[in-house]
């Protein structure tokens, strides 16, 4: 899976999902939402959005390029739990790591979506509160930071993060210089 792809179910948490495609934007990142199903998809907020592109428009066997092409899930319910319990998509991002690409995930998604692909233990990660312990009984490190980056994962604690979740997933793509611009352009000292 090529580029940013930002993963949408229904009831998925508006700001997680939003903000984070707003920062990388802002950062020039080519980023698209995708649906798992066909048309619009309602956050948990009610708020309606239409995805750029559905779930099997992605190709089965597209290959990553490297740690800069990166698959986002944002956290609310029941949208995590929905993710989490789409095969396909656990298998694609399976695959998408496997073969170098990166998985970001904030607020319940790390413990729903993450805990289910095979990532290295001692990995570090944060997640909202109660969603921890599926990645811990994997032995990954429970740090409850703001934000964090462990190699090819990057997670986020909650809602109230993901401005900075964003901008560490903007980090890892276009360096710190480009996540300093897009905070200072944010107002964010």
């Amino acid at each position: 899976m090529k580029g940013v792809r930002i993963f949408l179910a229904n009831g998925f948490e508006d700001i997680e999902a939003l903000a984070v495609c707003d920062v990388l934007r802002r950062g020039g990142v080519d980023v698209k939402l995708v649906g798992l199903e066909r048309g619009t998809v309602v956050s948990s907020h009610g708020v309606n959005v239409q995805p750029d592109l559905c779930l099997e428009d992605l190709p089965d066997n597209e290959q990553a390029a490297g740690e800069k092409d990166v698959m986002v899930f944002p956290g609310g319910m029941p949208g995590s739990k929905t993710l989490a319990g789409c095969t396909r998509l656990i298998e694609a991002a399976s695959r998408h790591y496997s073969q170098g690409g990166t998985l970001a995930a904030i607020c319940a998604a790390p413990g729903l979506v993450l805990s289910q692909i095979d990532i290295p233990q001692g990995s570090k990660f944060t997640c909202f509160d109660g969603f921890q312990d599926a990645l811990e009984a994997k032995g990954c490190i429970f740090t409850g930071e703001p934000a964090v980056r462990s190699g090819r994962i990057v997670t986020g604690r909650s809602a109230g993060h993901a401005v900075t979740f964003g901008l560490e997933i903007l980090r890892l793509i276009k360096g710190d210089e480009a996540a300093a611009e897009v905070r200072h352009a944010m107002f964010l000292y």
